[in-house]
């Protein structure tokens, strides 16, 4: 189908695929924009909305009016703040602890953590007597400094000061311990304050511990808590609903996210927001849902809620992710249109999605024009392009664009690295590859396990195992000796190079460590045992896989399959394809050919063709010969 009928089609609604989403907005264009409060249409949540708008506007009205603002309100930056408490503390008597608040609540919404902390202690060293808001907003800081130990230690001065901690301190400790990943420390403490009754949790408290839940992916605790919630007599709110369902789209378990998203609509009667859409919009995207992603976006309309800069994003991303670059560019320019200003995530993105498809001059002609749109490159829009010359193995220009960033001013990171490496390593320059890994270190960039992985799987497909399993061996006691995958790409890199013994040693050290092999390290280690004639033990192997609770997949048959017809061994070869069949399993190209030529050659009976046939998938039936 040609491009422009394609995109002609695509714009009056007819491509029922990841385009329709894009029309979407173009039905939408202007809506948003005309009118400060849209009118709603008749649906569940109509009479509620308008009320709710009618009663924002006239509390707009009627509490901001022409009341002057307070001297605290018109602090805008922290110069201002540290004059106005200079002036604060000199004054005979001192003003009251409530002023001093509203100065330490300016400069926290500013988020200068640091300096309000400082304030806090100047405040106590005059003596202000601090109250439990003060102690509140300076435990906030501390949190939100990733110091939750020291907020711990403010809350031991409450009791001592006779300050009762309040249900915000105790949300703010649990949020600073969500910050720090101390979840099992949070919910701890959540379950000391209901169990002794310190104090009632809020919804932000219950909010805050599902957040904790969600983040370390425990879905249905969370969702147990907000049923929890909801019989202890606090109503969740659109917050609490939106972070299961983020989480649960991010899980890619997106039905489930629309049974939530269901129950919080219908039976709750809590109206969703654009950050409820965004993360279901984002997850139909994943699974390439696009109808499902065009209904979300007409029903966004329809609620009167517009698209914000995160949507679009998510489109832009979608679309790069699927190759289509133009829709993508399409989206951009609706967004332009709607007063919302692509930003450097934005262009990296799009740069991204050229890259993926090998059309590197388009993907330098949009960095290069970032400038003229007033925005700075930074390193992940230097990583996309340089990922983008590594795949296509222009080194040159990738490593010309590595040393740009330092040049800039900017660092690479973990992820820079080991993409020039891999780069570097696909084109045989494993020298080079082992001079920048050192650099890495230098520069204080810690490898990760997917550095390592790429230096190990380099290293061994340009035939230089010995200097892998040093590398493997000089790590160490670390994560690599419980990772799977080194395992399997050493064990494939030792195959390959002959090294069967040293592959063996590997596969059953996996067995001494406690690792369970995956269909991976048992395909690679039969294709080994194949490649030097060993089928006996190959078999064997093969047929522990079910028992082991890891069956054969597509891949392991194949392997099976060209081992025993390279070596001439066709006694299993008929009850593999048959096995083949029972599975949904097909042949590829490889296995195809060769079963062919023994057919042909009168090796393998003529009635197995009708078998081979069931076996071959329809695309490579249409493949021209």
């Amino acid at each position: 189908m040609p491009m422009r009928y394609f995109r002609h089609q695509w714009r009056r609604g007819r491509v029922g695929n990841a385009t329709s989403a894009l029309h979407d907005f173009h039905k939408l264009k202007g809506n948003f924009i005309s009118n400060s409060v849209p009118l709603p249409s008749i649906n569940p949540f109509s009479s509620f909305r308008l009320g709710f708008q009618l009663a924002s506007l006239h509390s707009n009205s009627s509490s901001n009016g022409d009341r002057p603002r307070s001297k605290f309100q018109k602090v805008t930056n922290l110069d201002d703040a540290l004059k106005l408490f200079d002036e604060m503390i000199q004054r005979r008597p001192l003003p009251s602890v409530v002023q001093f608040n509203q100065l330490l609540n300016a400069v926290t919404k500013m988020k200068h953590f640091s300096c309000c902390l400082h304030l806090f202690k100047q405040m106590r060293v005059i003596g202000v007597p601090v109250d439990e808001y003060s102690m509140s907003i300076a435990i906030k800081c501390c949190c939100q400094l990733y110091r939750t130990n020291d907020g711990f230690a403010l809350l031991g001065c409450c009791f001592r000061r006779a300050v009762v901690p309040n249900v915000f301190i105790f949300s703010t400790l649990l949020d600073g311990l969500v910050l720090e990943d101390r979840i099992l420390e949070a919910e701890r403490l959540f379950k000391k304050l209901i169990k002794q009754r310190l104090c009632e949790p809020d919804v932000v408290m219950y909010s805050t511990v599902i957040k904790g839940l969600c983040k370390f992916g425990n879905n249905v605790m969370a969702i147990a808590l907000l049923r929890l919630m909801d019989e202890r007599g606090c109503k969740p709110n659109v917050v609490s609903y939106n972070t299961i369902i983020d989480s649960l789209c991010k899980d890619k378990m997106i039905d489930d996210a629309f049974k939530i998203f269901k129950e919080m609509v219908f039976d709750k009667g809590i109206l969703p927001n654009v950050i409820t859409y965004n993360s279901i919009i984002c997850g139909l995207c994943n699974f390439c849902r696009w109808e499902e992603v065009s209904k979300m976006l007409k029903e966004m309309e329809d609620e009167g809620i517009s698209p914000d800069f995160q949507t679009f994003n998510i489109l832009v991303d979608a679309f790069c992710k699927e190759g289509k670059v133009d829709e993508a560019e399409a989206v951009i320019d609706i967004m332009v249109e709607r007063g919302e200003v692509p930003d450097i995530v934005t262009y990296s993105t799009l740069i991204d999605g050229y890259c993926l498809r090998g059309e590197m001059s388009k993907a330098r002609t949009v960095f290069d024009s970032l400038t003229s749109r007033g925005l700075v490159p930074d390193v992940i829009t230097y990583s996309s392009l340089l990922n983008g010359y590594c795949k296509n193995l222009n080194i040159e220009e990738a490593m010309l664009m590595f040393h740009e960033i330092t040049k800039n001013g900017l660092k690479p990171d973990i992820v820079t690295f080991s993409t020039m490496l891999q780069g570097l390593f696909r084109v045989g320059r494993c020298g080079a590859a082992c001079r920048l890994f050192d650099e890495m270190r230098a520069q204080g960039q810690v490898p990760d396990e997917c550095t390592y992985r790429i230096i190990l799987d380099g290293l061994c497909n340009n035939h230089q195992v010995e200097e892998a399993l040093s590398v493997f061996h000089l790590v160490g006691g670390s994560k690599l000796n419980s990772d799977i995958m080194v395992y399997t790409i050493l064990i494939d890199g030792a195959c390959k190079c002959g090294m069967l013994d040293t592959a063996r040693n590997l596969f059953h050290d996996l067995t001494v460590k406690g690792l369970q092999p995956n269909v991976w390290t048992y395909s690679v280690m039969i294709s080994g045992l194949c490649g030097e004639g060993l089928l006996t033990e190959a078999k064997q192997l093969f047929q522990k896989m079910d028992e082991c609770g890891c069956p054969p997949n597509n891949v392991t048959f194949r392997v099976l399959l060209q081992g025993y017809l390279k070596n001439q061994n066709y006694d299993d070869v008929e009850m593999l394809l048959q096995q083949m069949d029972g599975r949904g399993y097909s042949l590829d190209a490889t296995t195809l050919s060769l079963l062919i030529d023994q057919v042909a050659a009168g090796a393998l009976d003529r009635s197995m063709l009708k078998l081979m046939g069931r076996l071959v998938p329809k695309d490579l039936m249409d493949t021209p010969v």
